[in-house]
């Protein structure tokens, strides 16, 4: 008789599910799944050591690039850090625009997420509609950073400059006539908070288009329903966060926990799941675009009516502005110093932590008393995730491998920093 036996499959790293550069060793019988080893390193960029060696203002574009699909988020708590060690105040106006951007964030993250996970498994339109409603979003980064996505829009004591009283313009060409720019225009005739306003007007409707596509859809939940199941006590020990662990019934969020910034002032509600399975982490993430929006509102009510500075006054951190800096010597002086060589941060060590869209985003710095980090680590969201992969796929079919590689929303510059 012959011999039966396992056969091993490389799943990616150019599979187009593969998100990235992730390499799955599987082991099959048949077409179960009895072991899945994740090899992760082909994306290495040594972040975390590069960042040792230079200043530590000129490290925020490092962090930008880690997620690049939450950018402005990512940048938060690395410059937490830095405020903390220098032990500096930021501006209130400077905190609710950096949560507004945080949740900006956060809803690019979740529309990716919803796009891409359909386009794995058979949804293409949802990949089209989310990509509609990012565009927006990307126009409010470059509108305020001048980037549509590396920003280092957020810096030590507060924000780069304050909000925009204008928005960019489409303008007539030979693809577009005067009445499309027209009506592409239409809602860019005030400030960026009008547009931004304007956007969570249109936004729940586009929300319950994505459901109207997926929540019931037979063969979506055939795809996920029961697939991937993680316990509450086991999400917890595998050190599970975010949407992951919300999932699975536990209603942890830093947002409400640990709050930081202005978060305690908002009104806004935890979503968490029943069973812990790929659908009910897409649900849990449907309910968080819908807080966003709901945050981002309350934001931009604040923002209207309290005007302020976004960034300390202090020139040994912040820089001068360009008027300053041409009839000002010391002015001058002071901006070449900053960007040039930095500022020395305080002997000390220090952790920060936001809450990510994949979960608990913490960076680790340590200062020995010069212009760069002495040591500097980054605790991603997606490394525990990705780890638990073995356990959630073993039984399942291979088809499902693809559900729970979309479910952990793995982005691999973060997890091979």
């Amino acid at each position: 008789m012959a011999e039966i036996r396992n056969y091993t499959l490389n799943l990616g790293p150019q599979h187009p599910a593969a998100h990235g550069v992730l390499r799955l060793i599987l082991e099959l019988d048949g077409e179960v799944v009895q072991r899945a080893d994740p090899h992760i390193g082909l994306l290495h960029r040594g972040t975390e050591k590069l960042a040792e060696s230079r200043a530590f203002n000129q490290n925020i574009g490092f962090m930008t690039r880690m997620d690049y699909i939450s950018m402005m988020l990512n940048e938060h708590p690395y410059v937490m850090a830095v405020e903390r060690l220098l032990g500096i105040e930021v501006p209130l106006r400077a905190q609710y625009i950096r949560v507004m951007f945080d949740e900006v964030s956060r809803m690019l993250n979740h529309l990716f997420f919803l796009g891409t996970s359909g386009l794995d498994l058979g949804a293409m339109t949802m990949f089209l509609y989310t990509f509609r409603e990012r565009e927006d979003l990307f126009d409010c980064y470059e509108a305020v950073s001048g980037a549509r996505m590396h920003t280092q829009y957020f810096r030590p004591g507060g924000v780069y400059r304050d909000l925009p009283e204008t928005m960019p313009q489409y303008r007539s060409s030979r693809w577009s006539n005067q009445k499309d720019v027209d009506r592409l225009n239409a809602n860019r005739q005030g400030s960026l908070l009008d547009f931004l306003w304007d956007f969570t007007e249109r936004f729940p409707a586009n929300v319950d288009e994505y459901e109207t596509l997926l929540t019931d859809n037979r063969i979506w939940k055939q795809r996920t329903v029961g697939i991937g199941v993680v316990t509450p006590e086991r999400a917890l020990q595998l050190g599970f966060s975010g949407p992951m662990l919300r999932g699975s019934g536990v209603a942890w969020d830093l947002r409400k926990k640990q709050p930081y910034e202005v978060y305690d002032r908002l009104d806004f509600d935890i979503p968490v799941g029943v069973t812990g399975d790929c659908y009910d982490r897409y649900l849990v993430r449907i309910e968080e675009l819908r807080q966003s929006n709901r945050i981002i509102r309350q934001c931009i009510e604040w923002l209207r009516r309290n005007p302020g500075p976004v960034m300390v006054s202090d020139r040994k951190v912040a820089p001068p502005s360009r008027e300053e800096m041409k009839r000002d010597m010391e002015s001058l002086i002071h901006h070449f110093k900053l960007f040039s060589e930095g500022y020395v941060v305080p002997e000390g060590e220090v952790y920060a932590a936001v809450e990510h869209p994949k979960g608990e985003l913490g960076v680790y710095l340590m200062s020995d008393g010069a212009n760069k980090p002495y040591r500097f680590r980054v605790r991603t969201a997606t490394f525990p995730h990705l780890a638990a992969m073995d356990e959630m796929v073993r039984g399942h079919m291979l088809a499902d491998v693809v559900s729970v590689v979309g479910t952990i929303d793995i982005v691999f510059g973060e997890v091979d920093r």
